[in-house]
């Protein structure tokens, strides 16, 4: 019977990358007084719906009317937005970064689609900050002065659950080089494993670095499942076309195969013994052999996440033979946009090198039961070689990595992962009418006049199998939004900070986040105009790890009498934090609940 006797140190790395990017559920939250604004010129589309006033219920009158509290809100949700990665490049392979979005097209499922969101992303600039040195007990402010707070994080995951003895070995030595020559002063790099077994976070530290790649060994999850005493042996690939294709040459080759290697008897022993016989191998290995890819599969999104909450250039370099993903495409999605949202590259290396047929292979003997199975299991070998590149080859492509593959120089690989390519387009849009029904959707993203250009990006997607519930699609905006760097201007936001050190070694570290509302839209409901903020201030060091976070919800249930004072004054939202002296990347993200609206702000502050 299979089971997971590997599960805990998966579990462990994801509790790892969990608590080292992440906040805990409720993100720590500190409580603070609304504090009024000095009054701002604003723009005068105030959002206010044009509704007929209507007179508060006496009963209403001694209501508050702006209450701040440490609870989640409730948002009506989104509609589906998929991101797209796109690189493009000239005839000379070099990435190009002047095109707008009217140069590009895209069909889903070959109808057009209205691009709602196009941004350029310069991977490799890094991001500068204006950091506030401000103690509100100086006699005057102190200038601002910037701060660089990263340049290029690199995260290494090597598939130790799918690589063999040789192929690790020859993986780990190049990246021993790659890592030795290539890491500069500035770059920081992580090493992960599929297993779980070792984790190394980001560092500049060689030593550490070299001592981390030096423990790495296959650690397959699976065991002995499908492993050669098995009769008859079934791969994953073939486990596939016996239990979900039921693809008869399969099953006939199992049973032919399983009346050999088991010494039955064809004239005594009717084909519903070897054919019982090799379902239970079958579905052995394809239990197995999903485990195996699921848990790859999530690491892959932890290290994605981890990675996300790093500012500059953000990397993910994964080396493994492939893996078979043939019931599971939808996580495959699934991560792929997470990347895409966390402006995450991933490259793949394919460990094999220039690998040769499997079924020359001297590691493994040949099938019992004569030539006839033996032509259909080298068959099936070679396409499940291929279908494992694929997966490789669809994750570069879609997130804009690059894939290399039939190549024995792993180092210059390495290398050319490392280099991330200089101008990134981020395309999103809006499918209409989409079904939750799980099915494929084809992708083509063209350029109107492609100019002897070649273009790069997802092939599809897959729609949700599942309606995302109105407050989990609320926290993974907010969440992805926290771990980005983007700015983001639906409504306007200031984010200013204030300290003062009771002691040389405490600081007390306000945060203060100035929300012009004059851009909310407010629900005119028994008397009263409705409205919720979802306000989240999150800290930082400046290396992009996460140290903590304050949330907040603030509810408007305005009357009609205040509602002109309150859109010209605004609001100011103060999150307190107890910090040592340093330095802190502050991130501000701000969702309303009626026109899905948000904004987001990145400053810094030095404490001495």
């Amino acid at each position: 019977m299979y089971k997971n006797r590997r599960e805990s140190p998966c579990c462990r790395l994801g509790l790892l990358l969990l608590f080292t990017a992440l906040p805990p559920p409720h993100l720590g939250i500190a409580v603070g007084q609304p504090a009024a604004p000095p009054p701002a010129s604003q723009p005068k589309d105030a959002g206010v719906p044009p509704q007929p006033a209507a007179k508060a219920k006496p009963s209403d009158k001694n209501v508050e009317e702006v209450t701040t509290k440490d609870a989640q809100a409730t948002f009506t949700s989104k509609v589906n937005l998929v991101p797209v990665t796109v690189v493009v490049r000239d005839d000379k392979g070099r990435a190009i970064g002047n095109l707008t979005k009217e140069d590009f097209r895209v069909t889903d499922n070959g109808k057009p689609q209205f691009i709602s969101r196009f941004s350029v992303e310069n991977p490799s600039t890094p991001v500068l900050l204006e950091k506030e040195n401000v103690d509100p007990d100086a006699p005057k402010p102190v200038e601002s002065a910037s701060l660089v707070i990263a340049t290029r994080f690199v995260a290494y995951l090597f598939d130790d659950v799918h690589a063999t003895w040789e192929d690790l070995a020859r993986t780990r030595d190049a990246a021993m080089r790659q890592i030795a020559t290539s890491l500069l002063a500035t770059d920081r790099a992580a090493i992960y494993t599929t297993s779980g077994q070792t984790i190394l976070e980001f560092t500049d530290d060689q030593a550490q670095l070299q001592q981390a790649l030096m423990h790495l060994q296959p650690r397959p999850i699976a065991g002995n499942a499908t492993g050669s005493f098995e009769c008859p042996r079934v791969s994953y690939y073939m486990a596939d076309l016996l239990i979900n294709r039921e693809d008869q040459e399969a099953w006939q080759t199992a049973i032919t195969e399983t009346y050999a290697c088991a010494n039955l008897d064809p004239t005594t022993v009717p084909p519903s013994v070897p054919k019982s016989m090799a379902q239970a191998t079958a579905y052995r290995a394809l239990s197995a052999g999903s485990h195996e890819t699921r848990i790859s599969l999530d690491v892959l999104g932890k290290v994605v996440r981890r990675l996300s909450a790093m500012p500059g250039q953000r990397t993910v370099i994964l080396a493994s033979p492939g893996f078979l993903a043939p019931d599971i495409h939808q996580e495959i999605s699934d991560a792929i946009s997470k990347a895409i949202r966390a402006k995450v590259i991933i490259g793949t290396l394919d460990a094999r090198g220039l690998w040769t047929e499997p079924a020359y292979s001297a590691a493994d003997a040949s099938p019992a039961g004569g030539p006839n199975v033996l032509v259909v299991k080298s068959r099936y070998s070679h396409f499940e070689a291929l279908a494992q590149e694929d997966v490789l080859a669809e994750i570069a492509a879609s997130t804009g990595g690059t894939f290399i593959h039939n190549t024995n120089d792993l180092a210059d690989g390495f290398k050319r992962l490392a280099a991330a390519p200089e101008f990134v387009y981020v395309i999103g849009f809006t499918p209409t009418n989409l079904k939750s029904d799980g099915k494929f959707h084809n992708l083509k993203i063209a350029l109107k006049d492609s100019k002897g250009l070649t273009l790069q990006a997802r092939r599809g997607y897959y729609a949700p199998k599942r309606e995302v519930g109105e407050a989990e699609q609320a926290r993974q905006d907010i969440e992805d939004a926290v771990f980005s760097r983007e700015v983001m201007k639906d409504f306007p936001v200031e984010l200013h900070t204030q300290f003062f050190k009771p002691s040389e070694t405490e600081a007390k570290l306000s945060v203060l986040a100035r929300v012009d509302v004059k851009r909310l839209k407010f629900r005119l409901e028994e008397g009263r105009y409705r409205n919720s903020l979802k306000v989240v201030t999150a800290l930082f060091d400046p290396g992009g790890n996460y140290i903590s976070a304050s949330d907040k919800v603030v509810d408007f249930r305005l009357l009609e009498t205040t509602l002109e004072k309150r859109l010209n004054n605004g609001l100011t939202v103060k999150s307190s934090f107890d910090v040592k002296p340093g330095s802190y990347v502050v991130r501000l993200v701000v969702r309303d609940s009626e026109g899905q609206m948000m904004a987001a702000e990145n400053g810094a502050v030095e404490i001495p």
